[in-house]
Formats: C-alpha cells, structure tokens, sequence
C-alpha cells in the first residue's frame, strides 16, 4: 500500500502536465481565434481543473488501494457544471464567429495575456462575474483535494467512497456562478 499524501500530488501533477503539454502542443485550453498568441479559455479550464483533480483522486485510490472509488451524486453534479459550462461557451464562441458584427473584434480573437488574466478577463478587462467563479472554483477545488486526501488516508481505503459529499446549496452556488459567466458571456462580444 503506498501513502495517498505521496499518489496524490504525484497524480496531481503527472496530470498538470499532460494537460499543459496537451495545451502548448494542441491549445487544449485556449479560445478558438484567429490571435497569433490564443487567449485561454474561462470554460476550458475550469473543465481542466475539476477533471484533473477528480482523475487525481480516482488514480490514488486506485495506485493506493487498488480499486476505483465510487463517485458520490455531488462530484458528478460538479463535473457536469463544468462540462455544461464549457459547452454552453463553446456555443456562444461559436454563434459570435458565425454572425459577426464588423464593428466589433471578438474577445476571443484578442491575443493572450496569460492565464490569470486572460481567465479573468473579458477581452475588454477584468469582470466581477469572471473573478467571483475563478475564486469559486479555487476555493471548492482545494477544499475537495483535502476532504478526499483525508478520506483516502485516515480511512486506509475500507471506504468505497472517498469524494466528499457537497451540499446541494453549494452546488447550486457553483452552478449559479457557472451560469452568471454563461449568460453574461452571451454579451460579451456585442
């Protein structure tokens, strides 16, 4: 049996990795546009985030324990909020490219600032919408590596389950900011 403290950050950050090999090779993470540099996507990331810290868990428990942990009924709502989220702005992304306005420049064809920023930005600046949901997600997103860590290491792996159960009002203030971001995304390039 290895030590969770030790498969964890080490999944954790094989995974990082992949996904930002993955980036720099294939802009897995970035907005479609035409910008030389492309800026990162809000929606990918998020998506980036909570799938790598969920794959993380489930590669300890497996490499620790050697069984795939059950998913409690939150981790999948969670994981469909960012799923739904990077669908829902890959939809307005692509409408904004299919009907321009030519006295516009879509926020997604403005070259990259880097992460932080371009995440938080709008094309026109940094947006209380963006910034509420970043801090969101990082919030919950550390919240949840502890609770699992913990679970992992104090119950020895005789738990099926090692996700944290997360209430429905936090979920829904998860999906509510997803939600802001979406439909306030809708004006973005207007």
């Amino acid at each position: 049996m290895l030590d969770p403290f030790v498969t964890f950050p080490f999944s954790f950050i094989v995974l990082v990795l992949v996904v930002r090999s993955l980036d720099r090779n294939r802009g897995m993470l970035r907005d479609v546009s035409t910008a030389a540099k492309k800026p990162f996507s809000f929606a990918r990331t998020q998506l980036a985030w909570w799938s790598i810290i969920i794959l993380a868990s489930i590669i300890s428990d497996l490499i620790s324990f050697g069984r795939i942990p059950d998913l409690t009924g939150s981790t999948l709502v969670l994981f469909g909020v960012s799923s739904a989220t990077a669908a829902a702005a890959s939809i307005i992304d692509a409408s904004d490219r299919s009907n321009p306005n030519p006295r516009v420049v879509l926020g997604q064809n403005l070259a990259g600032e880097g992460l932080i920023f371009d995440i938080l930005s709008d094309g026109r600046g940094v947006t209380i919408h963006r910034f509420q949901i970043v801090v969101l997600n990082l919030i919950y997103g550390i919240w949840f590596i502890v609770k699992t860590l913990a679970e992992l290491h104090y119950s020895g792996g005789t738990n099926a389950s090692i996700f944290p159960v997360i209430s429905n009002e936090n979920l829904t203030l998860l999906g509510l900011g997803s939600g802001t971001y979406a439909a306030l995304k809708t004006n973005e390039n207007k």
